[in-house]
């Protein structure tokens, strides 16, 4: 069985642990929530893209698309979105939350 798989490459387009510690604001590193959140977002569209890109490829038969490297594909545009979901159900609770509370 011939097996290709493309490296895997790992972009968090979120904050990481020590900029998260750091008594910095976002205006001094750049990086606010919104904006950290639209990369996350743009970054699982580009996922799902993907994806769907290489499905089309093993469906039209092409030789150089190989079918275990369209599952991992699928698979992570999969937990990309799972996770986008629950980020989304979150926020949502939060602001449910927020409103809720006694002034």
């Amino acid at each position: 069985m011939d097996l290709r798989l493309s490296p895997v490459s790992v972009q968090t387009p979120l904050l990481n642990a020590a900029a998260l510690r750091s008594k910095s604001t976002p205006a001094a590193t750049g990086v606010g929530f919104s904006s950290a959140l639209n990369g996350a977002l743009n970054s699982i569209s580009a996922s799902q893209n993907q994806a769907q890109a290489l499905e089309r490829q093993v469906q039209m038969e092409n030789p150089t698309v190989s079918l275990e490297e369209t599952m991992v594909a699928i698979q992570k545009a999969q937990i990309g979105f799972q996770s986008a979901l629950n980020v989304r159900n979150r926020m949502v609770q939060a602001y449910n939350d927020i409103m809720n509370m006694q002034v």
